[in-house]
């Protein structure tokens, strides 16, 4: 593929090439999100204990995925801006790499993951019941983490050249199959082997090698990407650096702000457990009504990564632009729809009258802040590729530990659950605001130089 061809980012109509990239993302989103659920179903068919088992999995997952997107993202910003500058060589150099370095992680998870299963799952509360289902879960699952680190790096380079489509595609098979092999191998189905707890794991491992399989193909066969040229061990060493500096500071981002959400929950948690069982129901709810803006500020790295690497600054300006004016209406549209529907929809999750309750008045709270939430990943995603990773993320912690909990805390102590949800809508509010003010600042900062430079 020719430098003008795969730098297709940095001409056209760039509004339309926002939402023709959104869309794809959207569907992907969903529909590993619906097999997700599908696994836990299967799983919960096998007993309390097996569902407990993979409660206690799901931060150690979390932790290792997040490890795994932070190189991807690092791999993303670093390759786009390339792309952006039509270094054929460098780029495939990168995306190269890129994928060595999440092989070396995942074979580094792995070693650690096995070895350590005993006693991290002790630490985290699991008891004499419910270990041994773990331990059946996590011995398959810790084998197979390079087929988590290596397609999260390689499906993120495939979203640099700007082809959203194919990981998208790729991600709704391999949820499909994942969803299919659980049935099959949890009960035992025709000449399939009953194996329960390990059976789920093998669907999931299985699910991810396919999605590598279909990563490489692409970025080698396709894109051109992959290359079998020799390089020294300074130059991979650099290749390494510039993509741990984007990637590291998204990995910590996405690794402290589940312990975040753990404390406000055990602030909502003094005031009962319907309180919290509302809840984790909004919280599910907000979960599918954000993936549009998620996905959205997702898309934003490789077309800023391009344009940025390309000098096209007055692109990324109008990107910015038109993503806070979705942000701004996909807020309303959502308030609205919380206001008035709230109740019909938390019926469709519970029937417990108290639980409902909770869960909109949550939905009625929050959603006044979901404007702002798009602005504020918007400008960090930008900021991300903008070769300002460590700004991006501390205006994520600062929205989290300098303004929500502080914040939730007061409120706690004089409105009860009501103030703990309002701390969230207000922490978004001030992070968009800063948000805005770095992305605008680092952007005229730019323009200055280019123009004294031209």
């Amino acid at each position: 593929m020719s430098d003008t061809t795969r730098a297709r980012l940095t001409q056209g109509n760039i509004n339309r090439k926002l939402f023709d990239m959104t869309w794809p993302m959207v569907f992907g989103l969903m529909g590993i999100t619906m097999f997700n659920l599908v696994d836990t179903y299967f799983i919960g068919q096998l007993g309390v204990l097996q569902l407990a088992a993979i409660g206690f999995t799901f931060p150690v997952i979390t932790l290792i995925n997040s490890l795994a997107v932070g190189i991807g993202i690092g791999a993303s910003a670093v390759l786009s801006r390339v792309i952006g500058r039509g270094d054929e060589h460098r780029a495939a150099r990168i995306t190269t790499d890129s994928l060595i370095l999440a092989v070396l992680l995942g074979l580094f998870l792995t070693t650690v993951g096995i070895l350590t299963i005993e006693p991290v799952f002790r630490l985290i509360g699991a008891d004499d019941q419910v270990m041994p289902y773990i331990r059946q879960y996590m011995q398959i699952w810790y084998i197979g983490t390079i087929f988590v680190t290596v397609p999260m790096t390689g499906n993120n380079c495939i979203r640099a050249t700007g082809d959203t489509r194919t990981p998208a595609l790729v991600m709704m098979f391999s949820g499909a199959l994942n969803g299919v092999l659980d049935y099959l191998l949890i009960f035992g189905i025709g000449v399939f082997p009953e194996l329960g707890m390990a059976g789920a794991a093998l669907a999931t491992v299985i699910g991810r090698m396919v999605t590598l399989v279909f990563a490489l193909l692409i970025l080698g066969r396709r894109e051109k990407l992959l290359t079998m040229e020799s390089c020294t061990w300074s130059e991979r060493r650099a290749i390494w650096g510039d993509v741990m500096t984007v990637g590291v500071p998204s990995a910590l981002t996405r690794v402290v702000q589940p312990l975040a959400f753990s404390v406000l929950t055990a602030f909502l948690a003094s005031f009962g457990n319907r309180v919290v069982a509302g809840y984790g129901v909004a919280s599910r709810i907000e979960m599918f009504s954000l993936i549009f803006l998620n996905s959205m500020a997702t898309i934003l790295a490789p077309l800023g990564g391009q344009n940025y690497g390309a000098s096209e600054f007055g692109r990324i300006r109008r990107l910015f632009a038109t993503s806070v004016r979705v942000s701004i209406l996909q807020g309303l549209v959502l308030f609205a729809v919380f206001m008035a529907f709230g109740q019909s929809i938390a019926g469709l999750f519970t029937d417990e009258k108290d639980v409902m309750m909770e869960t909109v008045r949550y939905l009625r709270i929050v959603s006044l802040g979901y404007i702002f939430y798009g602005i504020m990943q918007f400008g960090a995603s930008l900021l991300n590729v903008m070769d300002r990773p460590r700004t991006a993320a501390m205006l994520l912690l600062f929205q989290m530990f300098g303004l929500c909990l502080p914040l939730a805390y007061i409120g706690k102590i004089l409105l009860g659950p009501s103030g703990i949800y309002l701390s969230l809508a207000l922490s978004w509010v001030g992070s968009a605001m800063l948000s805005q003010l770095l992305f605008r600042r680092h952007l005229r900062i730019l323009e200055e130089s280019q123009s004294e430079s031209s």
